[in-house]
């Protein structure tokens, strides 16, 4: 059987780089999905190793259900889950972590741009994160793993893990569980610099599109985004050293279901600013919306909470029973 597990952190407010490279991903499985068990986790354990507020990670976790579900994530074709709701996840990150080789985590590219400079002071969460990221995924046997492209190098060491237990403990108990990278949009860039992943982290609020952004929001930062003063090319490949006009041609190849060379030809010679105004149409189809939903649902906490239990529900019983062979095998 067939089962899809991905998850986002709560850490604040959903940009357009969350949506498109992530939870779209999701929604578009879902529509085409048969024979499927499909869960779908708010991976609150892992946005501890940046909480600054408990009671802002509460809320946002409420905000980032609220969101699954306004993004198209039906509770009747999936399960929306806490991490924090299964304790199995960090009862299987443990035993994995005395599998793990210490050179394997040293590889991790993320833990490295995230700890910078100050990698003798940040947390040993930071660094077992990848550790955990594969609890997440094995814990319920996952198959497939719709993620952005940054998140591949884990999913893959999830594969190496599932290996390194099979070859020690259970022969092939573990599915090797395959990353899903789909769309012409699974890495959106900065508004403001198209080498830059867009992020919550940047400082400016110019650089990213949240899903709650009002009209004249949208419009504003669609009008502010850097671009070039060269008329759009013919064809991607044409425009191979203009990050910023390809950020833009892939956000809108994106949202309207195109490819990216489909965008750059029906713009071919035209200036930004036409097709920036495309854009805004199309960001004011979509998301407002979505900004209604979301609004809605965090009204009806008491309808979220029925969500997330039903999902906890299916999650425990389904981890309940993969941990106990997990621990018959390690022999505990």
């Amino acid at each position: 059987m067939k089962r899809v597990l991905s998850g986002v952190r709560p850490t604040g407010i959903i940009h357009l780089g969350n949506y498109l490279g992530a939870i779209k991903q999701w929604v578009d499985g879902l529509e085409a999905s048969k024979n499927q068990d499909n869960l779908f986790c708010i991976v609150d354990l892992h946005a501890l190793t940046t909480l600054e507020d408990s009671e802002n990670l509460r809320h946002n976790s409420y905000l980032m259900a609220a969101t699954y579900l306004a993004c198209g994530l039906s509770p009747e074709k999936c399960f929306i889950f806490r991490q924090s709701d299964v304790p199995a996840h960090t009862e299987l990150a443990w035993i994995f972590s005395c599998i793990t080789p210490m050179g394997w985590l040293n590889r991790m590219t993320q833990f490295k741009e995230k700890a910078g400079k100050n990698i003798e002071s940040v947390c040993l969460g930071l660094y077992a994160y990848p550790v955990l990221m594969a609890a997440d995924i094995l814990l319920y046997k996952a198959t497939h793993v719709p993620v952005g492209e940054d998140q591949k190098q884990h999913v893959e060491l999830a594969r190496d893990v599932a290996g390194m237990f099979n070859r020690r403990f259970a022969k092939d108990f573990f599915h090797l569980p395959e990353p899903v990278i789909t769309g012409p949009a699974t890495r959106i860039m900065s508004l403001r610099d198209g080498t830059s992943k867009m992020s919550k982290s940047d400082v400016s609020d110019y650089s990213r599109i949240h899903l709650t952004d009002d009209a004249d929001t949208l419009a504003r930062k669609i009008k502010k985004a850097k671009t070039d003063t060269d008329v759009i090319a013919a064809s991607m490949a044409l425009m191979e050293n203009r990050p910023e006009a390809r950020n833009l041609v892939n956000i809108l190849a994106a949202l309207t279901h195109k490819k990216p060379d489909a965008v750059c030809k029906a713009f071919e010679g035209k200036t930004f600013s036409v097709l920036k105004k495309a854009l805004i149409e199309v960001l004011h189809e979509t998301l407002l919306p979505m900004g209604e939903k979301i609004k809605h649902y965090m009204h009806d906490l008491f309808y979220l909470d029925h969500v997330l239990e039903k999902g906890a529900a299916h999650a425990n019983d389904l981890a309940g029973q993969h941990m106990t062979q997990i621990k018959k095998s390690v022999g505990i």
